[in-house]
């Protein structure tokens, strides 16, 4: 595979958030609500589309236990195979959750969802007490070191040495103080105008806007974007429709919510370009 230039997203490519974001979504639910959905069933929501935004899923996730708690006679496979078949993310599953109810259990759900309070408490748990004062500029209320703590890094400096003859950007649904973290822990120097977060598009992956505006910037006529989700695949595909002057590549790791060989089947379902245990094995799959 040839490529002028290299695209990353953070989570579960650069860092493994198994348990710092994935973990924060189960117990902010949890913590709100006092029921959540087990660590592995993110990856049923993930795989729906819609959610790179975890504070997102983590309300989606929410919805799921209220409805059940009110009634919903949906189990969580098939409340997110209607959440993709209604083309994925938040406004999605709320759908399925007015479709699922009868208008009394309905109102009761849309009483109880909480989804501010669920964003509050997602970020105490993730940042932990100290930096939530600090990158939200009010005091915590939960005592909590802050999961974000517990994220591996992924990327190893050989790989960041070996892409080092291509130009290098960032594109993930972290927010950009989030972003910051996890790329000074990598030894990442991505600047700004190399790098979309969700504080610079309103869009979101699967849009293609990110990761065209990067190829255009570089001036590259191949891009390979590598990413833990089917979402990520979908953007390299939607960039190669938006953008067909240029070469998209899409290619799925698996050290994020995809693994194994079924990760690898859902990965070739949604198109990718290849399929690699983890960052580190690009340089052998790039010419």
């Amino acid at each position: 595979m040839h490529a002028d230039a290299v695209v990353l997203d953070i989570d579960g490519v650069v860092v493994d958030v198994a348990d710092s974001y994935r973990r924060a979504i189960v117990e902010s639910v949890a913590r709100v609500h006092g029921d959540t959905i087990e660590k592995a069933d993110i990856q049923r929501f993930k795989d729906a589309g819609g959610f790179n935004n975890d504070w997102e899923l983590t309300y989606a996730a929410a919805l799921f236990v209220l409805s059940r708690r009110e009634g919903s006679d949906l189990d969580l496979t098939e409340f997110t195979d209607r959440i993709a078949e209604s083309g994925g993310g938040l406004d999605a599953a709320e759908a399925v959750v007015d479709d699922a109810l009868a208008g009394a259990a309905r109102e009761r759900v849309r009483a109880e969802w909480n989804p501010n309070r669920l964003r509050e408490v997602f970020q105490q748990l993730y940042l932990g007490a100290d930096l939530y004062a600090d990158l939200e500029g009010e005091p915590a209320d939960i005592d909590a070191p802050g999961f974000i703590r517990d994220e591996p890094v992924i990327l190893e400096s050989a790989t960041v040495d070996a892409l080092a003859d291509r130009p290098l950007g960032i594109v993930t649904g972290r927010p950009a103080d989030e972003a910051d973290i996890a790329q000074r822990r990598a030894g990442l120097d991505v600047p700004d105008d190399r790098r979309f977060t969700m504080d610079d598009w309103e869009e979101g992956k699967p849009h293609p806007r990110a990761l065209v505006t990067l190829a255009e910037r570089f001036d590259a006529e191949s891009v390979v974007f590598v990413g833990d989700t089917l979402d990520d695949v979908k953007t390299a595909r939607n960039a190669a429709e938006a953008d067909p002057d240029r070469e998209y590549f899409g290619v799925g790791v698996l050290t994020g919510g995809l693994t194994g060989e079924e990760g690898r089947r859902k990965y070739e379902a949604a198109g990718a370009d290849a399929v690699i245990a983890s960052v580190n094995d690009l340089p052998d799959l790039l010419e």
